[in-house]
């Protein structure tokens, strides 16, 4: 049975499935001692080599996947490395030999909340593609007034420098402040969901209609939500149900993952048009 290269080499940990086509745009994998090409499949048995150095057959055959949730504080970068010697959300991770770990999507280093990690390329791949629909749902307070009509407009639609955009559902929230924060009588709170992960997208939205982010946490990515008893700057490993609930999500199967008996996803990754979901009150997280 064949395969996709770049598919093989993403599940692998290399990276993100993108990633790996651009690697094999530029020329830097060779498979059996031929340069690849987009498209290409491969079987059992070959050797592969990515600028030069080989890739070894036990990371084409990896372990079982493992994901992660990192409730992602104020002050980190989503990078690996960070010019300005800032922490990097990477820094945490646990080191395994063999194992490298990919982000799904990105937070600004502003931002706080739940930030998945995954040891599968392609899974992380899928929940960050536009195509799949995946929910990402935050608590952000805006600074400034806000008014029905704006909410209207953010629900409906705006055009942004990349594009249109709009939030699938706005609902006024109670305040999520840490222990000891002020609340200013001029922030309001508002939880937010949105289908896709643009770069700023929240906060561009809030910006084009003249007010200002003061604060945001991502609550929700798709069906997992940031725990209760988590805090900043916690790790917490995904338990085997839930993961497969994430791959059946995306359409993939793991002959590898636990086999959970009786086991459904959670209800799908946007609610259907024309519903929002109900405002459930929003918890404090310290």
């Amino acid at each position: 049975m064949s395969e996709k290269l770049q598919k093989v080499l993403a599940r692998a940990g290399l990276g993100s499935r993108r990633q790996m086509e651009d690697w094999i745009a530029q020329g830097r994998v060779r498979v059996n001692g031929q340069v690849a090409g987009l498209g290409d499949r491969i079987g059992p048995d070959v050797r592969i080599t990515v600028d030069g150095k080989p890739i070894s057959s036990r990371r084409l055959v990896p372990p079982p996947p493992q994901v992660l949730l990192y409730y992602k504080p104020i002050g980190e970068v989503s990078t690996r490395s960070d010019p300005e010697g800032r922490p990097t959300v990477y820094q945490k991770l646990p080191r395994e030999k063999g194992v490298r770990w990919v982000a799904v999507g990105r937070l600004d280093v502003n931002t706080s909340g739940l930030l998945l990690f995954t040891t599968d390329g392609e899974l992380a791949s899928r929940l960050m593609h536009p195509s799949y629909g995946i929910q990402r749902e935050y608590a952000v307070r805006v600074f400034g007034e806000v008014t029905p009509e704006i909410l209207q407009s953010l629900h409906e639609g705006v055009e942004l420098e990349d594009g249109p955009a709009r939030f699938e559902s706005i609902s006024a929230s109670q305040p999520m402040s840490a222990e000891g924060e002020d609340e200013d009588s001029a922030n309001q709170w508002f939880r937010v969901t949105l289908a896709e992960g643009r770069k700023r997208e929240v906060r561009r939205l809030w910006e084009s209609q003249g007010l200002r982010v003061s604060r945001l946490i991502r609550l929700r990515y798709g069906p997992v939500e940031l725990p209760r008893n988590m805090r900043r700057g916690d790790l917490k490993p995904m338990p085997p149900r839930q993961m497969l609930g994430l791959y059946q999500l995306v359409g993939l199967r793991r002959d590898d993952l636990p086999d959970v008996r009786g086991h459904r996803p959670r209800p799908g990754a946007r609610p259907a048009r024309g519903k929002r979901p109900a405002p459930g009150k929003p918890r404090r997280r310290g």
